[in-house]
């Protein structure tokens, strides 16, 4: 072998070295200093559809039907509330697109623990019915103390277990 082709070798095999050296530091540091959680807002105030100028969308504003008879018609408003852990008291109400449940920033609910995944659970609306998922969470999602395994219908109620955080769904 000549020289310059042992020292092209001796070259790759540092810089593969050092590129899992630097990716085993980058793991150690997520772990350490976790996830950065951002504060979101909880919306407007009944009644309050404008805030500095800015309108709220159509659909969130409420109708202002009123009556038996309007409220036998409106549907049931689901929401997913946090009733153990660091964002105890924490209400979200199921609407028309999937909420994503775990420690990723981009996640409709970002929990900060340890034992939850960065995409760990999602809640997603199939017709009139909300369902309850696992994405393949290292430490399993939990309803009513018994793993979860495979979709499960979100009724009014029930008790979801991410780690340290437990929700429920209500009306």
């Amino acid at each position: 072998m000549s020289q310059l082709s042992l020292a092209l070798v001796r070259l790759g095999f540092l810089i593969l070295l050092w590129s899992l050296v630097l990716m085993a530091i980058a793991v150690l540091r997520a772990d350490i200093y976790g996830t950065r959680v951002t504060r979101r807002g909880r919306g407007l105030a009944p009644g309050n559809h404008e805030r500095k100028g800015t309108a709220v969308a159509p659909s969130r504003l409420s109708t202002g039907i009123k009556g038996a008879k309007a409220s036998a018609a409106a549907p049931r408003q689901l929401h997913l509330a946090v009733t153990e852990g660091p964002l105890e008291g924490t209400a979200i109400p199921l609407g028309e697109s999937p909420i994503s449940i775990g420690r990723a920033p981009t996640s409709t609910l970002v929990i900060d623990d340890d034992y939850c995944s960065a995409r760990h659970a999602r809640v997603y609306r199939e017709g009139d019915t909300w369902w309850i998922e696992d994405l393949g969470s290292t430490n399993g999602t939990f309803i009513d103390d018994a793993r979860l395994y495979d979709p499960i219908e979100a009724k009014p109620g029930i008790r979801i277990r991410l780690g340290a955080t437990e929700l429920e769904v209500r009306e």
